[in-house]
């Protein structure tokens, strides 16, 4: 099932369910249903009844009528690994970074997300923008202290994520979460694909885009952390809440390890696709001035 908020022109955000090329507003569809995916995530009843859900000319539009919103607009954290691809960790090697000998996290803060498909901001402080294509994961289920076998669980869904970085601002701060954080630096979507569509999240092809050239091609089974050891790592720390995002790392191809590194300038289309889950694509635009 893919959940998704989207608008039509300047009007309310609603909440549906995508079918092939039509999005079911549930709304219409089902009145009585939570107006916000992640309470649809933390219940299977309610997963239950919208799944069942098929559009009419009546509860439906077509897809490209609509503009996709974020589809969690507000979680309490957004957190990505680094470094967890051996390509991504081994080109960064390369330029000076050691590969670390256990798992590095940081903070996207929440206010960088942004639309599937809105522009990204060239930042008028940063000369390095640059692109990472991720598995997005989003928890379903409030969790604390989870052994990685039982990790599945807790998982609501899955998006496409470009975990944009601003490398000069990241370089400067050794948490990397300035650099992380610019806003509009966080796209995600399209929608969120509902655990259960997906039998083996380390099983899916992974791909990167700068105006149509491939620059990032991976699957997301070489990763070096798993989603499960992942989630087992963070709640040794801290309690997720349903609608916490996780950015689950990169593979090779990024702008600052190619030769000679090229980094994003505006009018640059970035496409990340992700077998099973999606794609988003987001245009860079010079950041509006102040006011």
């Amino acid at each position: 099932m893919k959940l998704a908020r989207f608008r039509r022109s300047a009007a309310t955000i609603s909440l549906g369910i995508v079918v092939g090329d039509r999005i079911v507003d549930l709304g219409i569809a089902l009145p009585d249903a939570p107006q916000d995916i992640v309470e649809i995530l933390k219940s299977p009843q309610w997963r239950g009844r919208i799944g069942k859900l098929a559009p009419t000319r009546e509860n439906s539009v077509a897809l490209s009528e609509v503009v996709l919103e974020a589809p969690i607009a507000n979680p309490s954290k957004y957190l990505g690994i680094g470094l967890n691809y051996q390509d991504h960790a081994e080109e960064a090697r390369k330029a000076g970074i050691p590969i670390p000998k256990t798992q590095v996290w940081f903070n996207k803060q929440v206010s960088c997300i942004t639309g599937p498909f809105a522009p990204i901001h060239l930042p008028a402080v940063s000369e390095k923008l640059d692109y990472e294509a991720e598995l997005g994961v989003v928890i379903g289920t409030r969790c604390r202290h989870v052994p990685a076998d039982k990790a599945k669980d807790v998982i609501g869904g899955y998006f496409v994520a470009n975990d944009v970085t601003a490398r000069d601002w990241q370089q400067a701060s050794p948490t990397w979460t300035l650099g992380k954080s610019f806003d509009t630096h966080g796209p995600i979507g399209p929608w969120i694909v509902t655990a259960d569509e997906i039998e083996d999240p380390h099983a899916l092809q992974m791909k990167a885009f700068v105006n149509g050239e491939l620059r990032q091609s991976a699957s997301t089974g070489l990763m070096i952390h798993n989603i499960y050891q992942q989630i087992a790592h963070l709640t040794q720390v801290m309690t997720l809440e349903p609608g916490d995002l996780i950015a689950t790392g990169t593979c090779s191809g990024v702008g600052i390890a190619r030769n000679p590194p090229t980094f994003l300038k505006v009018g640059d289309v970035v496409r990340v696709e992700i077998e099973r889950v999606g794609h988003i694509e987001n245009t860079v635009i010079a950041e509006p001035a102040p006011g």
